[in-house]
Parts: C-alpha cells; structure tokens; sequence
C-alpha cells in the first residue's frame, strides 16, 4: 500500500505525539516537547516527516533538523543534542518510505549529509554506521536496598555504602541555579562548552511533569544535581554534576543508588543511564550498575561530504581546543559556551 510522506502540519501535534507514546522505541526526543525545545533555543529548522495512509492513519515519524554552521556545514540530523532519535515505524514499508523521502529530501536540500541517532538496529536504513556510542539500562523494582546493592558490582557496592556513611538526602526542585552552576564548572573541566541556562529553562517549559531536577544534599550543600526524564516507565537521568569537593564523600554513587531505589518505589520498570563513547570514565562508571549495555547504531548518510563526520570530543583534533578550554577563567566559559555549543549539535 502506498504511502503519503509529508511535513507535520499544524493541528497534528496530538496525534504526533500520541503515536510516540505508544511506540515501542518512542523516546522524549521523539516528542514535540524537544521540538519546541530546540526551536525556542537554537536557529535550527524543523523537517518533522510523518507517513501516512490513504486513509489519513500515521504509519510512521522521523523527527528532523536542518542543522547549517560553519563547522558542520548544512545537515540533516534526529536530532540535535538528543542521543536517541531516528525513524519510528510501524513496519519496514513506512521506514523504507520515509528513507527514500529523507534521501530525496538530503539531495534536494544539498546538505553534506544526515546523521540518524538510531536506538534499536529495526531503526536503521543500512547506512554508513557509527559504532562510537552505547546507552546502559537497568530493570528496578520495588526491592530493598541490601537486594539493590547486591545487583550491582563489588566495586560499586563499596562505594555506595562508603555514601550512605554521609547524610545526603535528596531535593526535587524547579529551580535550575544549582543545577546550572555545578554543569557550567563540570563543563569546563571536561573542556566542553556549556548549554544556555534558557535550552533548560525551555526543557522545563515544554516537558512539564515528564521532567525533575534532584538536587543531592551534604550539610545543606548541593553536592550533586541531575536533570531527568519519566518517559513510559523509564526513568533517565540525562544531564547531571557533582562538586568536586565532596568528591570523598562519593556524591554520584549516592544520587545514582538513591535515583535506582526512588524508580522502583514509584512505578518505573526500568532506569536509562543514558548515553556513553566506549572507554571512557562514564562508560566504566555506568558498566558496574548491573546494567545492560547495547550498541547504539547511529547511522549517516552520506550525500556531498565523502567522508562520516567526527565532532567527538575524543577526536585528537580537538585536544589542543579543549586543553586551551580548560584554562579559560570560569565565568568567560559561561559566556561563550553557549554560543559555541551550537556548533556542535
């Protein structure tokens, strides 16, 4: 049966987002809450695809930017800042559709290519792959906390409990300045430009209840804030930091066991830890959860560049920018992260 590609049109936001909600790989940036997101924040175009039956049913989505800066040069990408992105479908006729629409579309538009930040391998087009990320998950359940601590590994466990010696508690908030103090110093300490306050402050607009900022308290100190998602019974602590002065006190260990145990109390099946490149120091942190680590098959199609782009941060050619990024005084990174960031989507 043929099938009618076309853009998201005013009026069919519900339905949009209502098909998110019920597809098995549907995530939050599938929604139109990034959308409106990335829109309020960055000067990216839209291109929301849907694919539609002739009687009007939606078979199929593929949430979409047209990215164009001087570093990337004109793309397409699902989707900016977001790890998980891609095409939803209902079988492999509306995925194929919508990947011959997107190829036309990358053609028409001249872009150098199109970056898709699959989850699951029925995503994928059979594009060039991109085998640099993976995303960890744990299943939880309402269990007590010496049967959490024995799911996950030796070394976790000791520090766990070494952070359970303090007294942290932990603060659900609206208030983004803890949260946005502790990320701008952890941002230049990995020398990484840093978000605008105004791409959170937008999240929390548009999210609404499906997002919460926790905040991890020493002594009435925020030692460690994150930022999460409650999406379809996950939970997914997306952006988070800690201060390195309570570095001894095991900060993260505590927020993340203590994050583990609230999900299972409160209906959650399962908690993202989220994205990592392989072999670096979250990857290993993420490993001794007792999680589940699967490949994320991102996928690029190539159209004017002949080559698959490489904007990691563990790319050599960035490590004099980011050594030069970490000796910048704190508060000029706060001033020009923001507008270089935007490069990098």
């Amino acid at each position: 049966m043929s099938l009618r590609i076309d853009l998201l049109a005013p009026g069919q936001e519900l339905v949009w987002d209502a098909y998110v909600c019920a597809h098995p790989h549907g995530t939050p940036f599938h929604l139109l809450a990034w959308k409106r997101t990335i829109e309020a924040t960055f000067s990216y175009e839209p291109r929301y695809l849907c694919a539609f039956r002739p009687d009007g049913s939606l078979r199929g989505i593929l949430p979409l930017f047209l990215v164009d800066t001087f570093l990337t040069g004109k793309v397409l990408l699902s989707t900016p800042f977001a790890v998980y992105g891609g095409i939803l479908a209902e079988d492999d006729h509306a995925r194929d559709a919508l990947g011959r629409h997107l190829r036309a579309m990358a053609e028409t538009e001249a872009v150098q290519y199109v970056e898709l930040r699959n989850s699951w391998p029925d995503q994928c087009l059979g594009l060039h792959p991109i085998d640099r990320y993976v995303t960890f998950t744990q299943p939880v359940s309402p269990v007590t906390d010496e049967d959490l601590l024995a799911s996950v590994s030796k070394k976790t466990r000791n520090m766990v409990r070494k952070s359970l010696k303090s007294p942290f508690s932990t603060r659900v908030t609206t208030s983004l300045d803890h949260f946005y103090r502790l990320l701008v110093n952890n941002y230049r300490r990995l020398g990484t430009p840093v978000f605008p306050k105004s791409f959170f402050e937008a999240m929390q607009k548009n999210f609404g209840p499906v997002l919460d900022i926790r905040e991890i308290l020493l002594e009435n100190e925020v030692a460690a804030a994150a930022l999460n998602f409650h999406f379809r019974g996950s939970m997914h602590t997306y952006y988070a930091a800690s201060d390195p002065r309570f570095l001894a006190q095991a900060p993260n260990n505590y927020m993340y066991f203590d994050f583990l145990r609230w999900a299972g109390h409160n209906g959650h099946a399962e908690f993202d830890f989220g994205r990592s490149k392989k072999d670096t120091g979250t990857f290993e942190f993420k490993r001794h959860w007792g999680t589940t680590m699967r490949e994320l098959p991102y996928e690029v199609m190539l159209v004017k560049r002949k080559d698959p782009p490489n904007f990691s941060p563990k790319n050599p050619k960035f490590e004099l920018a980011i050594q030069a990024w970490q000796r910048l005084p704190l508060g000029l990174t706060k001033i020009l992260g923001p507008h270089l960031i935007r490069l990098f989507p």
